[in-house]
C-alpha cells in the first residue's frame, strides 16, 4: 500500500496486521481523491481509520489538517508508525470509539471539510442510527461524507447524495452536507 499523489507521493506505508482491517486498495482511494478533486486547505475526520490511508492520502494532497481515529491498538500503531515515516505534523493519531469522538467534536462545536467513514463491514447496520445523528453535526457547511461499505450493502445517511460508484466488493458513496443558510442580519 502506497500514498498516490501529492508531496508524500510513491510512499509506502504500513497497514495493520491481522484480518480485521480491510485497508482501502490503492486504486479505490485514488479513484475516491479522483471524484473529491481539490481538497486543499480542507479539514479531514477519518473515522475507523485502520492504517490512516484515507486521511493521510488526503494530507498528502493538500488538506489542512487531519484526525485518524480508530479504537484497536494495533491499527493506532499502524498510523502512528505512518504519520511518522511521512512526517506529517498536520496528522493526529486518537485511540477512541468513533461515537465519543463525534460526540466530542459536536460539544466542542468542531467542523470538518471531509469525513470518512470505513467501518468493518458488519458494522454499517448497527451504527447508521448513530452517524444518522451525530454527522450533520460535526460535518462543516458544504462538507463532504465518503462512506466505504460492502457493494451488497445499503447504506443511508441524512444528506444528499452526490456520487456512488462500486469497484469490485467495495461501493463508495459520497453524500454533501447542505450549506448553511445565509443568515438574517439586517
Amino acid at each position: 500500500m502506497r500514498i498516490i499523489a501529492g508531496t508524500c507521493k510513491g510512499t509506502i506505508i504500513t497497514a495493520p496486521r491481522g484480518s480485521r482491517t480491510r485497508p482501502t486498495a490503492d486504486k479505490v482511494r485514488g479513484a475516491i481523491f479522483n471524484m473529491l478533486g481539490d481538497i486543499t486547505g480542507l479539514t479531514v475526520l477519518d473515522l475507523f481509520a485502520g492504517s490512516g490511508a484515507l486521511g493521510l492520502e488526503a494530507l498528502s494532497r493538500g488538506a489542512a489538517e487531519a484526525l485518524l481515529v480508530d479504537n484497536e491498538p494495533a491499527d493506532l500503531a499502524a498510523i502512528r508508525k505512518n504519520i511518522k515515516k511521512l512526517k506529517l505534523e498536520n496528522a493526529r493519531a486518537m485511540r477512541r470509539d468513533y461515537l465519543a469522538i463525534l460526540k466530542d467534536a459536536a460539544k466542542k462545536q468542531r467542523r470538518y471539510d471531509l469525513i470518512f467513514v470505513d467501518p468493518p463491514y458488519r458494522m454499517h447496520r448497527v451504527i447508521e442510527p448513530e452517524l444518522d445523528c451525530w454527522l450533520p453535526k460535526v460535518a462543516a457547511s458544504g462538507a463532504r461524507v465518503i462512506v466505504e461499505s460492502d457493494s451488497r450493502e445499503e447504506v443511508s445517511l441524512p444528506l444528499e447524495l452526490v456520487a456512488e460508484k462500486v469497484y469490485g466488493d467495495t461501493r463508495v458513496r459520497i453524500f454533501l452536507v447542505p450549506d448553511a443558510a445565509p443568515s438574517d442580519s439586517q
